[in-house]
């Protein structure tokens, strides 16, 4: 494990030049000769990462000399279009440089994590066997491999990218849907917002076991709002080999994303951006990174202009459709009944992960395209959208608490950002 380039602080905001030059030192310092490299960024859904940049550099730079492939790490996702790649990527690197990763048939299992290490990770609650999987293309005889993402707390694993970046974002189906259950299982109360968790040693295992010898960098990025602009700000990049770029930046991200409140909140607006979150498979980040603050009894109500969809691949749309929301001792029931869900672990997991287990009440709003039936089928209460966009205003709302009508409500703009918990409930390790 080596680290290359670091550069972080709570105030910090880089620069794009500064930027640049920390990913060029970061490549050099490889040592490696490059004549073929892969890039792994996140895929749209994580606008944010500056991911994207971070592509864009190093293609524009090292392009004339070696060849570039580009695989999103899309993990279950569907693939980009060509406006969301130039939204992410922007306009300077040929589609042709894309390549589309297939969680169901593009992968190659390389081993297996046994039953009796999942039955350890697990505390006891769950005996399979997971298939250590990824997509074929790591072994296409590249001279360097750069995972790019942010790190951030993350419902599943706890904080978000390093090995979760190749595991899932280009991983397989038997992967990803066991890690998420066993996430699930594991209590996602007590993972997010920790860099160390049952789901990251499961990651880790199947990174070190199977892909020791490929040669892998990652560039981490750390990324808050900034009050006075209201714009996102990196506050910090660290780039090398190994855990230690992932263990820097998520001490920094536990500084920077994690917002520990005094008092349990009454009421919660959170607003998807219709250009990010046109699922609840995404949206339900409204739901995750804000559990542990909201009071028993309170309302979140989650403004979704963009909803278009439940889940982001059609086979896990229709489980989202056919069971619902509806808390863990239902889901449980019906992954024991249901030999559909039972095959989509992964799917399972997400039900849990959205459900307010009966604790307080989520209001979805969302656009012309899902209608208010299909929002209460899975489990959700029913808002119209213009008349909740009238009372709560988002344009003219701060992030945290804002009085509204006298009413005392607390408003976040993007629920991938962050982590909102009570000071009482969120324990650091």
């Amino acid at each position: 494990m080596a680290m290359y380039v670091e550069k972080g602080g709570a105030d910090v905001a880089i620069t794009d030049q500064q930027l640049q030059e920390m990913v060029f030192a970061a490549i050099e310092k490889s040592g490696k000769t490059v004549k073929r490299m892969l890039l792994l960024p996140p895929d749209h859904t994580r606008l944010n990462s500056c991911a994207g940049r971070i592509t864009d550099i190093i293609y524009s730079k090292y392009a004339q000399s070696c060849h570039i492939d580009i695989m999103p790490a899309l993990g279950t996702h569907s693939a980009m279009n060509e406006a969301q790649l130039e939204m992410m990527f922007g306009k300077n690197i040929p589609k042709s440089a894309f390549k589309v990763h297939d969680w169901r048939n593009d992968v190659v299992t390389l081993g297996k994590a046994s039953s009796d290490f999942i039955k350890e990770l697990s505390g006891g609650n769950l005996d399979y066997e997971v298939n250590v999987q990824v997509n074929k293309i790591v072994f296409d005889n590249y001279d360097l491999i750069v995972s790019i993402g942010q790190v951030v707390p993350h419902e599943v694993v706890g904080m978000a990218n390093y090995t979760k970046n190749i595991m899932v974002g280009i991983g397989g189906s038997d992967m990803i849907n066991k890690s998420h259950f066993l996430g699930a299982v594991s209590n996602l109360e007590k993972i997010m917002g920790h860099a160390d968790s049952p789901v990251r040693r499961l990651f880790n295992y199947g990174v070190d076991t199977y892909l020791s010898d490929l040669p892998i960098i990652y560039m981490q990025t750390v990324m808050a709002r900034d009050d006075a602009s209201g714009k996102m700000a990196m506050r910090g990049f660290f780039a090398g080999t190994g855990a230690d770029p992932f263990m820097k930046a998520a001490e920094l991200s536990v500084e920077t994303n994690l917002e520990l409140l005094d008092k349990p909140l009454k009421k919660v607006i959170v607003y998807l951006d219709p250009e990010e979150f046109k699922s609840t498979w995404l949206g339900n980040k409204s739901v995750y990174r804000t559990r542990m603050a909201i009071a028993d009894d309170g309302d979140l109500i989650v403004l979704a202009p963009g909803l278009q969809e439940f889940g982001e691949d059609p086979e896990i749309d229709r489980l989202i459709r056919k069971y619902g929301y509806k808390g863990t001792p239902n889901t449980l029931k019906m992954v024991a009944e249901n030999e559909d869900l039972r095959n989509n672990l992964g799917a399972a997991a997400h039900l849990i992960h959205g459900s307010s287990e009966g604790r307080f009440t989520i209001t979805y709003c969302p656009g012309k395209k899902v209608t208010a039936e299909e929002i209460r089928s899975v489990g959700f209460e029913y808002g119209d959208l213009d008349e909740m966009m009238k009372k709560y205003d988002f344009a003219n709302l701060k992030d945290g608490v804002n009085i509204v009508n006298g009413e005392e409500i607390f408003y976040i703009s993007n629920p991938a950002l962050g982590l909102w918990a009570l000071k009482s409930a969120f324990v650091c390790k």
